[in-house]
């Protein structure tokens, strides 16, 4: 397939099918990243134990908590890259591709050391039970060991979607998902490894996926191409993408913080409660990356068209998305719903699990389209430049509530099912305030450009 096939025109002709052929590969390639701590926590489940489950499992709040500022960071990147791209400023794509590339590897050593080093006091800090601790503490080590070769993937996928290729990067994690896979089952059936097979298959699996992306920029043409003797972070660049990306970094850090607040919670209910989560939360992931795919839609798509001044189509391409994230979403919502102990049972055959699993399932992931309101909002804000204000409106509306509710509210209205109420709660909320300032700057830019 020729570079050139790989790329779309985002600003000019119809927009529904080219949206539609550019989310469907990003939503997949999400999915299968998903799936990597999916396998995880399906083959520890079934060929190992409950409380390893519980180890693995209780692990994605911590890692969304520590990895977010860097995937926002990257998010900036593709803005940046996206407003070169409509400006037809090359020299600027090039200047991008340089500091993002260098900015990627230092930033996943960082996390690295930080992941390492703060692995038990945060575990420890959420009231891991003693049980799970030690296992749970050697999964999210070995996790980190594995976060640069993520990064380098992630920031490579971030400049091959600021052109519209979201096709490529799902064939590596395609490879990298069965090499996950096979790996997983390798070592923890054939050598009883347990947690840490798990963490080893998948730091393995991000060595590939790093290694593709790396070739894919290197074999690139024009100011695209990755060009290791001309590394460097070029200040400019580095601010706006800082400044895009910071914004939404910290949300989603914040995000994850007041989720590790409701996984304290959750952890006083026993291993049974958080292995039936951990479950359970697998298929909120699913169902959020179809979120994420019109998310990234929204920002590459409105990020080209408002660099050009097209603002008639940014309000066309925010439109498609809010529809295309809503029927998604809820289409995949009330499937795993409606038949949540069969796929429960892919991850356990315990039933108290299953039971606690499909508790979460009813009260949170049925309603998770309502998320789409501040995601996709939020996104097409970023895409025009504005990242504070959506972030914090969603501080505020999802991280502020959470951490009420579980601090004041649930001591007083007890239960693993009225603890989870907080989440549709707090989408409804923040869906709210994001939507309304999405409208208002549309309304500003149309009143400037009149």
């Amino acid at each position: 397939m020729s570079q050139t096939s790989t790329k779309v025109d985002m600003l000019n002709g119809p927009l529904f099918m080219k949206i539609l052929i550019f989310a469907l590969p990003l939503a997949a390639s999400s999915l299968l990243q998903q799936l990597f701590n999916s396998v995880d926590v399906a083959v520890v489940g079934r060929f190992a134990s409950s409380k390893a489950l519980a180890a693995v499992g209780s692990n994605a709040p911590v890692i969304s908590l520590l990895i977010n500022l860097f995937v926002g960071i990257s998010m900036g990147a593709n803005v940046v890259l996206s407003n070169h791209l409509g400006q037809r400023d090359d020299e600027g794509v090039r200047r991008t591709v340089s500091t993002v590339s260098l900015v990627s590897v230092v930033s996943g050593v960082l996390l690295m050391l930080i992941g390492i080093g703060v692995s038990r006091p945060i575990l420890e800090l959420m009231d891991t039970p003693a049980d799970v601790l030690d296992m749970a503490v050697l999964y999210l080590r070995l996790y980190f060991v594995g976060i640069p070769f993520f990064l380098i993937f992630n920031f490579g996928a971030a400049i091959l979607r600021s052109v519209g290729d979201t096709r490529r990067p799902l064939y590596i994690l395609v490879v990298a998902g069965v090499i996950n896979t096979v790996l997983n089952l390798v070592l923890v059936i054939c050598f009883g490894l347990g947690v840490e097979g798990v963490a080893i298959a998948t730091a393995i699996a991000n060595m590939v996926s790093a290694a593709c992306i790396v070739v894919l920029l290197r074999r690139e043409k024009g100011a695209l191409q990755l060009q290791f003797n001309h590394m460097r972070i070029y200040g400019k660049e580095l601010r706006r993408m800082l400044q895009i990306g910071v914004p939404a970094g910290l949300q989603g850090m914040v995000f994850s913080l007041s989720n590790v607040v409701v996984q304290s919670a959750i952890n006083g209910y026993g291993s049974a409660a958080i292995a039936g989560s951990a479950a359970a939360i697998n298929f909120e992931y699913y169902c959020y990356y179809i979120i994420v795919a019109c998310n990234g839609a929204a920002i590459s798509f409105i990020g080209q068209n408002y660099g050009a001044g097209k603002y008639d189509r940014v309000r066309r391409i925010f439109r498609i998305c809010m529809l295309m994230g809503l029927v998604g979403c809820f289409a995949a919502n009330a499937l795993f719903t409606w038949q949540n102990h069969f796929f429960l049972s892919f991850f356990t055959a315990d039933p108290e699990v299953i039971h606690y699993g499909a508790i979460r399932m009813q009260g949170v992931l049925l309603f998770q389209f309502l998320a789409c309101s501040y995601e996709i909002s939020g996104s097409a804000l970023r895409g025009m430049g504005e990242s504070m204000l959506p972030t914090i409106m969603t501080v505020f509306g999802t991280c502020v509530l959470r951490m009420v509710w579980v601090f004041v509210v649930s001591p007083h209205y007890h239960g693993f099912a009225q603890l989870l109420q907080v989440y549709p709660l707090s989408w409804v909320l923040t869906g709210a305030m994001v939507l309304v300032a999405y409208h208002v700057r549309m309304k500003k830019l149309c009143a400037v450009r009149v």
